[in-house]
């Protein structure tokens, strides 16, 4: 009989490339993933893992009962989650990874209404970007991912996963009051190239966005300060040394001195969604905390926060960036 922890040993292995970042990922030793493998090769009788100078590579046998694993651990959770939990009363803890200002705009109201119902249900949450909380529930690490996908940047989910979409979000062009662009109830991206950015760093999903902006006028932006953290943005633009593009999820009140002026030609938006992997699609918790999420949406776009409607210059949310 092969023992489940041994394929669920062999398939970290095959995710992340080594044992030692299997055992990271597992919560186990090095040594202890090591043992798994042993049993493993013991009880189906050949070699799974073979030597390649400092790393190990799965032989071919090892890369196909790595694929029997997947299926079979997928199964496993699939049972946890539906036949084994009470649909009624949702329990248990979920991984929640999700960008930062879905953190505050999101994840926060969700914990403050879990909070209130008293829902025996725990969540752990981690920030990340989008691509990287992709990569977590689609391996496992995590259970659910709140994600944002750019109209010019589009976000790949793998096929194991479900995607859905909560609400819109818009990103204004923060200036200083005194900017000449304060006064304007919107702005074009021509209007905008001559303008000294604050940006989150190269590589980021924010960062690129902003480069597409200017990539049709075949302009890049003159971007003077790279920062994570939307509070670096605001703080500059209130000091009148550079311009950013905020989104408005999750932002609070604006400084008095700093005017969100929406863009157009194209509205610069991005999509967030929520995404879980299709075997736990039935799980009491997942389906729970999908419906609060919805909820909380939904509020926001009949808020304004998270709608094109919003009007410059008010105060808005506004805070930490993300990628």
């Amino acid at each position: 009989m092969i023992d489940i922890g041994s394929l669920r040993a062999l398939a970290a292995i095959e995710q992340h490339g080594s044992v030692v970042a299997a055992a990271e990922i597992t919560g186990f030793t090095p040594s202890a993933v090591s043992q798994q493998v042993k049993k493993l090769e013991k009880e189906a009788g050949f070699a799974v893992l073979e030597r390649r100078g400092r790393g190990v590579l799965l032989t071919e046998r090892g890369l196909a009962l790595a694929a029997y694993g997947r299926r079979i651990l997928a199964e496993l959770e699939e049972l946890q989650s539906t036949l084994l939990a009470d649909p009624a009363t949702p329990s248990g803890s979920l991984r929640v990874v999700s960008f930062s200002t879905a953190c505050r705009g999101l994840v926060g109201p969700l914990l403050a209404r879990l909070e209130q119902s008293g829902t025996a249900l725990r969540l752990a949450v981690l920030a990340e970007d989008p691509r990287e909380a992709v990569a977590r529930v689609a391996n496992g690490e995590a259970d659910l991912g709140l994600v944002h996908n750019w109209n010019s940047v589009p976000l790949v989910i793998p096929e194991h996963l479900t995607l859905e979409w909560l609400c819109e979000d818009v990103a204004d062009v923060l200036v200083h009051r005194s900017h000449p662009l304060a006064r304007r109830p919107e702005v074009e991206p021509a209007a905008l190239v001559d303008e000294r950015w604050i940006s989150t760093p190269a590589g980021a999903i924010c960062n690129e966005a902003l480069l597409r902006i200017f990539a049709d006028l075949g302009r890049v932006p003159d971007i003077r300060v790279y920062d994570p953290d939307f509070a670096t943005h605001i703080a500059l633009v209130e000091q009148g040394v550079a311009v950013a593009l905020v989104p408005r999820l999750g932002r609070p009140a604006l400084p008095r001195e700093v005017v969100a002026v929406p863009v157009v030609n194209p509205v610069q938006a991005r999509q967030v969604g929520l995404v879980h992997r299709r075997t736990m699609t039935a799980s009491p918790g997942i389906r729970h905390v999908a419906g609060m999420l919805r909820d909380i949406a939904s509020g926001i776009a009949s808020r304004g926060i998270a709608a094109s409607s919003a009007a410059p210059g008010g105060m808005e949310p506004s805070g930490r960036g993300e990628p």
